[in-house]
């Protein structure tokens, strides 16, 4: 998954895929315990399509606090 692919996708999809990834990475951590793991390189994978998710929103959530602040900040100066 790419960023690219990342920032195409609402706030809520955004939200939805990273539940989704981390149900999967708890299920493949269960099936590890057990000894049935096909592809450990996925574990990794999904650390990183979550972490790429994660940063995605918070640079989102960033972007609206810099722009409120920015908003704010002229309505003080009278601007």
């Amino acid at each position: 998954m790419k960023i690219k692919e990342l920032d195409n996708l609402t706030e809520d999809d955004l939200i939805t895929k990273e539940k989704q990834l981390k149900k999967d990475l708890f299920d493949m951590e269960s099936h590890r315990q057990m000894g049935r793991v096909e592809k450990p390189a996925s574990f990794r994978n999904l650390r990183r399509d979550i972490a790429r998710i994660l940063t995605v929103l918070n640079g989102r959530l960033s972007q609206k606090k810099h722009y409120s602040n920015a908003k704010e900040q002229r309505k003080v100066n009278g601007k």
